[in-house]
């Protein structure tokens, strides 16, 4: 990913509310049938580890259907690149004030990116994959509906071991990451402040909220 200096998002805390907020991610893989791409709520699995020079520990987890050829093509340990992308928008120059001076603006687009690298095992066994669903499904279910959320034991033990049976899970050990916010921040204030401005009457409040919080430091 391209990722010019003053766009460069080094805040833990935005990578980390990035995957709580925006969990479906694109899975990308490479095998001698080429490159596949699929789109899978995935999870970290405990605490991730940013380090220097794109280094990140830590384990991301999910699991796919089990007649998914992804299991069938994709050796185990093999490279794989995780996406996440939180909110994007189209940004009009006709949203910069300072325009009439000279006019030397383009349409550009904001967003924010986050790429993980790592290497995938797949698990098939019974225990192992009930563990991944049922990490996924208490961390939306707390999100959804609060402590009124579904759990696992309401649903009936036979059908529950057959929706099991039918998935394969995934865990992902992390080596790297590359994260992005583009964020207007190369514009001047009234410019910018104009975008976030622009931005909330459209409607793309997560968009605008991301900019206004760029100076916040913390990590």
């Amino acid at each position: 990913m391209f990722i010019p200096s003053e766009f460069a998002e080094q805040r833990d805390s935005v990578i980390n509310a990035i995957l709580a907020q925006y969990p479906l991610a694109t899975l990308v893989t490479q095998s001698d049938q080429g490159l596949a791409a699929n789109h899978i709520p995935i999870l970290p699995d405990g605490d991730l580890h940013y380090g220097d020079d794109h280094i990140c520990g830590g384990r991301l987890i999910g699991h796919i259907a089990r007649r998914n050829q992804l299991v069938d093509i994709c050796q185990e340990e093999s490279k794989v690149l995780v996406i996440f992308q939180a909110a994007d928008g189209y940004i009009s120059p006709n949203w910069y004030p300072t325009k009439a001076e000279h006019h030397k603006y383009v349409p550009t687009w904001n967003y924010q990116a986050i790429h993980f690298h790592g290497t995938i095992r797949f698990i098939h066994d019974a225990k192992g994959k009930g563990a991944i669903v049922g990490k996924l499904t208490k961390f939306f279910e707390d999100k959804t509906n609060g402590k009124q959320g579904w759990k696992m034991a309401q649903a009936p033990r036979d059908y529950l071991a057959k929706q099991i049976d039918n998935i394969t899970g995934f865990e992902i050990d992390l080596t790297g990451y590359f994260a992005k916010s583009k964020l207007s921040q190369n514009r001047d204030k009234v410019d910018f402040d104009n975008v976030v401005t622009n931005l909330n009457q459209a409607g793309n409040h997560d968009l605008a909220r991301a900019m206004t919080n760029l100076d916040d430091d913390s990590s």
